[in-house]
């Protein structure tokens, strides 16, 4: 499935959003990135909870993780933003109206991070919304996902042992080579 990409004259404007896995550092790395950039930062996940004023697991306890899928993705479609770094849910890629969206918005990185790193990450912070069904596991998501992340990601950035810096200025690197003037970073600094 092909999506429509942004012109360099549209990019000027553009988001970045970062996909990968809960754990991976989307938010973290998105603090930086936005940092370099001078763009703001948006949390989907945590516009999700100011939506419903609840926790992201409540919602997704109480929803189920289709329903919550069908919200998060109605959430996602209702952005409209400019020069923003957009730290999604791992789980934006279920839904292709999403990500076609994101796409719209501009460049996708996917923060590729290995699965024991992910494991012990969730592990330190158990009370993070994570969209499982009943009976599977963050090691199912994971194998789940990975084609999905690949499947959307105009780059991908091994972020294994980079640190946040590292990995933003990584990004900004690929996505310049893909959209030249997406990522221009305004600080000179």
């Amino acid at each position: 499935m092909a999506f429509s990409r942004i012109s360099p004259s549209e990019s000027r404007q553009a988001c970045i959003t970062l996909i990968g896995m809960a754990g991976a550092g989307k938010s973290t790395v998105g603090r930086q990135l936005a940092r370099l950039l001078d763009w703001k930062l948006m949390d989907t996940d945590q516009l999700i909870e100011s939506v419903y004023g609840v926790p992201l697991q409540d919602i997704t306890d109480r929803l189920g993780k289709e329903a919550f899928l069908d919200v998060e993705a109605t959430v996602i479609c209702a952005i409209r933003a400019h020069r923003v770094v957009l730290a999604t849910g791992g789980s934006v890629v279920y839904r292709e109206n999403a990500m076609t969206h994101l796409h719209s918005l501009g460049p996708i990185a996917y923060l590729d991070v290995p699965l024991p790193i992910i494991l012990e990450r969730i592990a330190r912070n158990p009370l993070r919304g994570l969209a499982i069904a009943p009976g599977q596991s963050v090691e199912d998501l994971f194998r789940e996902r990975e084609a999905l992340y690949a499947r959307y990601a105009d780059c991908a950035i091994d972020a294994n042992g980079l640190s946040p810096e590292a990995c933003a200025k990584a990004i900004l690197e690929r996505i310049s080579a893909i959209f030249p003037t997406a990522a221009e970073t305004p600080r000179t600094a």
